[in-house]
């Protein structure tokens, strides 16, 4: 019996010391049931940090910040409540309501989640008013736009996407990241810190008050302020000349690299792509076959037409195939047996100022032929690869590793390329229309400004970038900072500018670009296209000695160079150099300019 009475007692002190140890092990060790006991009592409610403001260069607001708050649900705190007045406050129909409810339940019971986003502030207090038991705002901001301008430039915030939360921990479902543009480029800067807050809450879901008087919250740090680069009130008139048109305007200041305008056509205002509409809005404009939201400047590869001209020009020169003093004739064009490239009207025969200054193809047919054909390199494909190397050191066929997201590198053919094109078979007539800019050249507008630069600082040009200034920091990027030389003497720019001073302020193509005072050098481009009008190309720096800016344009099917791209640009540098466009009159007429454009308006009316 006293066996049996041993046993027992054994067995109910090993029960107790296995429920003992248990309890022990449950309340002390694993805290997983205290974190589900507190998820019962507390929530953690993600404090979003305002995103990053930026200015132009001279601190002008081109993106602000404004409250938004997005409504969220846990599912299972969610009492009877009046589903009709909760509509009527959203501003939506049942049916969407419970949809968007629907898929809260299905994703989480427990967990909350964002069922309507964007909500304006009088919405949030009519919500905050009645209490819904089971939903909660969040605050969150969005963007505004005071000047409605620079949509490419500027990009736009969306939500974060699978890709984005896989790449990167900061993010989670229902955040928001910079998709394009600076929003993009500068997203770590621009984003901040979040924070949390922790409250306790009961059965209900009303909150009682903060957990531990606030000790286990932190502050959500505001994202860095950026200064741009960009002119504010230049960036505006060059979107208003760029009225109804397809194109690009690049500005830049040569001294420095900083991007004074990239304006892109069509653009759309930025504001449309922020709050409720934001979907709708972006699919309307991905539609649209102009391609609003595609950013020209430097993201079109385009012939450079007459503007290339300049390039061979240096090459030769550099080579010592070409002198200023060197004359070639024009007969109406360059002409090789049957074959022939055509040219306008002009005195005959020039020396490289003139030929410059009228913008002669059969003389530049001649610079680059002989360029290819100098007998020091045993060969044509040999002497077309020193070319290639020229072209490229003066910053195309390559991304100039700007600051701006989506650049591309134009193209500069290879001498394989036309070997697989012409089986090995091919000289320098074969690839004459590189000496005019056509043929299988493309640049795009960033880098035909950037090449100007290049001229107008006598050799060498600095990266070009839109940011100017990041909050908090002494400096941006070393490279920014860096000079990049081309390949060719400084003496042989000289000649260039000289004879692009002539073209606009003696007599030449670029007339229309004559700024008293200002010493204005430019050259114009028509640039043969296959789907309507010629293009209308013009690049130029002011003034000739210790240059301001550079700028290049073009208006895709805007006819020659001086019909459209001059004025155009007559416009925007008088008004940076002088401050004022002195004949508003003319901003109205070329803002207001019509222009053609069957391939586009075809797909438009297909569609």
């Amino acid at each position: 019996m006293n066996g049996r009475v041993g046993i027992l007692r054994f067995v109910v002190i090993a029960l107790v010391a296995v429920v003992l140890g248990r309890l022990f092990y449950i309340q002390v060790i694993d805290r997983r049931y205290k974190v589900f006991a507190d998820n019962n009592v507390l929530r953690y409610e993600v404090l979003f940090p305002p995103r990053g403001e930026v200015y132009d260069r001279n601190g002008e607001f081109l993106v602000q910040n404004r409250e938004a708050n997005d409504l969220i649900t846990i599912p299972i705190d969610v009492k009877a409540f009046d589903t009709t007045q909760m509509c009527e406050i959203l501003g939506v129909s049942r049916e969407l309501f419970v949809r968007e409810y629907r898929k809260a339940v299905q994703f989480s019971r427990r967990r909350p989640s964002v069922i309507f986003k964007q909500l304006p502030k009088e919405m949030k207090i009519k919500l905050d008013e009645r209490h819904f038991p089971g939903f909660y705002t969040q605050y969150r901001t969005i963007r505004s736009y005071p000047r409605k301008v620079g949509g490419n430039l500027l990009g736009d915030v969306g939500e974060a996407n699978e890709r984005n939360i896989e790449r990167d921990s900061y993010y989670k479902s229902g955040d928001y990241i910079g998709t394009s543009g600076v929003e993009q480029a500068y997203e770590k800067d621009l984003r901040g810190v979040k924070g949390v807050k922790v409250q306790m809450v009961d059965v209900l879901g009303i909150v009682k008050g903060s957990y531990g008087d606030g000790v286990y919250d932190t502050l959500a740090s505001p994202g860095l302020g950026i200064t741009c680069t960009i002119d504010a009130k230049l960036q505006l008139l060059a979107e208003e000349l760029l009225t109804g048109k397809v194109g690009s305007v690049v500005m830049i200041e040569p001294s420095t690299g900083e991007i004074l305008v990239m304006a892109s056509s069509p653009t759309y205002d930025p504001d449309e792509l922020v709050g409720r509409e934001r979907g709708n809005n972006y699919m309307k404009l991905l539609r649209n076959p102009r391609r609003p939201l595609y950013n020209r400047a430097v993201m079109s590869s385009y012939p450079p037409g007459s503007t290339f001209k300049l390039v061979n020009a240096l090459i030769g020169l550099q080579e010592g195939t070409l002198t200023a003093q060197t004359t070639y004739g024009c007969a109406m064009g360059y002409h090789v047996g049957n074959f022939k490239v055509g040219c306008h009207s002009h005195v005959s025969p020039l020396d490289l100022t003139g030929a410059i200054q009228t913008s002669c193809n059969a003389y530049f047919c001649n610079v680059y032929r002989n360029s290819l054909d100098n007998r020091k390199y045993g060969g044509v494909k040999s002497g077309f690869d020193v070319w290639r190397d020229y072209v490229v050191s003066l910053g195309f066929g390559r991304k100039l590793d700007s600051d701006f997201i989506g650049e591309l590198n134009g193209n500069v053919p290879t001498r394989d390329y036309y070997d697989r094109v012409y089986r090995g078979s091919w000289n320098s007539l074969t690839t004459v229309s590189l000496a005019i800019g056509q043929g299988e050249m493309g640049a795009t507008p960033l880098q035909m400004a950037n090449f100007i630069a290049t001229i107008a600082n006598r050799g060498y040009y600095y990266i070009p970038h839109v940011v100017k200034a990041i909050q908090g920091r002494d400096s941006i990027e070393a490279r920014f900072y860096e000079k990049h030389h081309a390949k060719i003497e400084s003496q042989y720019f000289e000649i260039v500018a000289d004879a692009m001073y002539r073209a606009v302020n003696v007599s030449g193509t670029g007339g229309g670009a004559r700024i008293d005072g200002w010493d204005v050098c430019g050259k114009t481009g028509t640039a043969q296209n296959p789907h309507g009008r010629d293009h209308s190309v013009f690049a130029a720096f002011a003034p000739y000695r210790n240059p301001q800016v550079a700028i290049s344009v073009y208006i895709e099917n805007g006819g020659f160079g001086a019909t459209i791209a001059v004025p155009i640009a007559r416009l925007l540098l008088e008004q940076y150099l002088t401050g004022a466009v002195a004949d508003p009159a003319l901003v109205e007429h070329y803002k207001n300019l019509p222009i053609a454009y069957p391939r586009y308006d075809r797909q438009f009316t297909q569609q």
